[in-house]
């Protein structure tokens, strides 16, 4: 973090955030200094959360790999790290001054052994894990009941079109414009609405 702190000019814990997301991934980085979230600006978290979401975690970059050569699936992952801090310092510019840079953490575990300490990552972790699950689950389903609201709707009037049918329609010249053959566009538009 620090290397890229002098690159970008941002904070040093900003940088730290945009690598650490790109090994651990978006929220599981959070966990590594989830007790001095609290002490930091507004602008900082912002920065911190927008680095995090526009990183893919080491977990996903396996599967983009085998779908394209890993080398740009790699240069991918560094040049979206540094577009992403040059589109923050213009819809987020902020200085970070010397007493903000110097955020110390706390000896949370201090008298605890090393097996009290892990467990008590796990079970963070574990939590977060949870949280996506149940998010994941209640998401599929919400497009699950519009799917089938839509095509009940739209079978009254002799077609069965379902919500991301539409959305693809809605997607189909975006898809078509990135250079999607047009007998394609419609499915990937789907897929990017969905997405």
């Amino acid at each position: 973090g620090f290397l890229l702190s002098k690159v970008n000019g941002m904070g040093k814990l900003e940088s730290f955030n945009a690598v650490s997301s790109l090994i651990l991934g978006q929220s599981e980085n959070f966990i590594a200094y989830k007790d001095i979230l609290g002490k930091i600006s507004r602008n900082r978290m912002y920065t911190m959360a927008a680095t995090a979401m526009s990183t893919v975690s080491m977990s996903i970059v396996g599967a983009y790999m085998t779908m394209l050569e890993p080398k740009y699936v790699v240069a991918a992952l560094v040049l979206n790290m540094f577009s992403t801090f040059i589109v923050l310092s213009l819809i987020n510019p902020y200085r970070v001054d010397a007493s903000e840079e110097n955020i110390q953490m706390s000896n949370l575990h201090e008298g605890q052994s090393f097996f009290e300490m892990l467990g008590e990552y796990i079970l963070a972790g574990f939590k977060v894990a949870i949280i996506v699950a149940a998010m994941l689950i209640g998401f599929i389903a919400l497009i699950a009941a519009l799917n089938a609201l839509f095509a009940t709707v739209t079978g009254w009037f002799g077609y069965s079109i379902s919500f991301q049918g539409i959305l693809g329609y809605i997607f189909y010249p975006i898809a078509w414009v990135m250079g999607v053959p047009s007998s394609e566009a419609l499915q990937v538009g789907s897929i990017m609405a969905t997405k």
